[in-house]
């Protein structure tokens, strides 16, 4: 069996590559696919099958572009109700790789149609089985039961359904049966992600504190209750990937604007570099959702889908990788793009402050504001005295309270989304911005008062 993780940072998912003698099958693809092809090639295998695990709610998949460029066919759970020619399946079903034996199981909860996986090299009888276990079962954690409130079934229902899904089929497999789910610790599909991205189900047995030992009902008020918050972008990729999305080659390319056309451009503005050199000197107005972090999956939370939107970025290679991680969450109208050193106009800055120095401020008895940007648990877990929790992802409406005249200090966990709030604080009219560098993590090493 030759067997590949492909793991994507930006938006904490994983998709996995099989291949034996000359055939192959690729599990939960992203939506470049390119990777896919190399690998195939490399290894002088054609891919027979393309599997999706769930209708993903968090990115945009590849399936209906790797399958029109390599003939593959699509296989979902039988419950998925897709616009393009699939075969569904159902327990018990198995499809052959080579001399590999691919099982399916039907473990609906976090959604209808979730299947997993087992992959059994039968020309190896000691090799462990490899279970994909999608978003129905993470490292750490399980698939959250709320993402499909609109479709008639409540958390507690879909919750209820998980727990069969593990107990009644996932967990009746022996616990050297290696485990490979869709996420890792960044992903808004659960609610306590493991940063590993496999184990063992023994590990699990052990650790997962959604697997000990327990009834259904504690199990529904576990899971069912105290999950992040709903990035508004879900609902939206969850429906382009049942109708099939269309090919990376036919999303519009944006084109080069000049500084007058960026100063005008009626959308949003995204500057994609880091924080600190967004904060030296920035097109006014424009939103610092850096490349460095999980730049797609904010970038679907904090805009609407169908938005228009230009780049400014520190290089081309920044700007077409802009373009691929906006399309991986459903983001087709970038439509201008500008290198920031062929922007020749004014500038707005936003200072970046030390957390001593904001310290030093903030108790000083001037005026001024102290904004935390983080998730509700995050703050409730730890944060700056005196500080006004605004999560992100709600900010842009949640300004009451705040006055836009007064010194505004921005803290997040690392720096990374205060960037981002100080953006959306200058769109709002706030004109005196600091960014507080290394966030609580900073603030907390440097033993600053940290309340609870």
């Amino acid at each position: 069996m030759e067997f590949k993780q492909f793991y994507l940072g930006c938006l904490s998912q994983a998709s996995y590559y099989i291949g034996s003698g000359e055939e192959a099958v690729v599990i939960d693809p992203r939506r470049d696919v390119d990777e896919y092809i190399a690998e195939a090639d490399a290894q002088g295998q054609k891919i027979r099958y393309v599997i999706e695990t769930h209708s993903h709610a968090d990115f945009v998949s590849g399936h209906t572009e790797l399958a029109a460029r390599t003939g593959a066919e699509i296989i979902f759970g039988k419950s998925a109700v897709t616009r393009f020619p699939a075969r569904k399946i159902s327990d018990g079903d198995e499809v052959m790789v080579g001399d590999v034996r691919l099982r399916f199981m039907e473990t609906p909860g976090h959604t209808p149609e979730s299947i997993s996986i087992v992959a059994e090299d039968l020309s190896d009888a000691k090799a462990p089985k490899k279970m994909f276990t999608g978003d129905t079962l993470f490292i750490g954690d399980v698939g959250r039961p709320d993402l499909i409130g609109s479709k008639g079934r409540t958390a507690e229902e879909m919750a209820s359904l998980l727990y069969d899904s593990l107990h009644e089929k996932i967990l009746t497999f022996p616990d050297e049966t290696e485990v490979y789910p869709a996420h890792g610790a960044g992903s808004l599909c659960g609610k306590s992600l493991s940063k590993e991205t496999w184990s063992t189900l023994g590990e699990q047995r052990k650790f997962n504190y959604a697997v000990q030992p327990m009834s259904k009902s504690e199990f529904v008020r576990l899971v069912a209750t105290g999950q992040p918050e709903v990035p508004m972008y879900f609902p939206k990729s969850a429906a382009k990937n049942l109708e099939g999305p269309r090919s990376l080659e036919d999303v519009p390319r944006p084109r080069r604007l000049s500084t007058n056309e960026v100063l005008a451009f009626e959308g949003v503005v995204i500057d994609v570099r880091k924080n600190f050199e967004y904060g030296a000197g920035h097109i006014p107005n424009s939103i610092n959702i850096g490349l460095g972090g999980q730049f797609a999956s904010w970038a679907g939370t904090l805009i609407p889908i169908g938005t228009p939107i230009a780049i400014v970025a520190g290089s081309q290679e920044q700007l077409d990788e802009a373009v691929t991680r906006l399309a991986r969450v459903g983001h087709e109208t970038v439509q201008g793009s500008i290198l920031f050193s062929e922007y020749e106009g004014d500038q707005a800055a936003v200072e970046q402050m030390t957390c001593p120095a904001t310290n030093e401020y903030v108790t000083s008895g001037r005026n001024c504001q102290f904004i935390d940007v983080r998730r509700p648990g995050e703050y409730e877990g730890g944060h700056a005295p005196g500080t006004i929790s605004k999560p992100l992802d709600k900010l842009a409406s949640n300004l009451d309270g705040l006055d836009p005249a007064a010194p505004t200090f921005v803290i997040c966990q690392g720096g990374y989304r205060s960037s981002i709030a100080c953006g959306i604080l200058e769109n709002a009219g706030f004109n005196e911005l600091y960014n507080v560098t290394g966030g609580t993590a900073a603030w907390i090493e440097a033993a600053l008062p940290v309340e609870k």
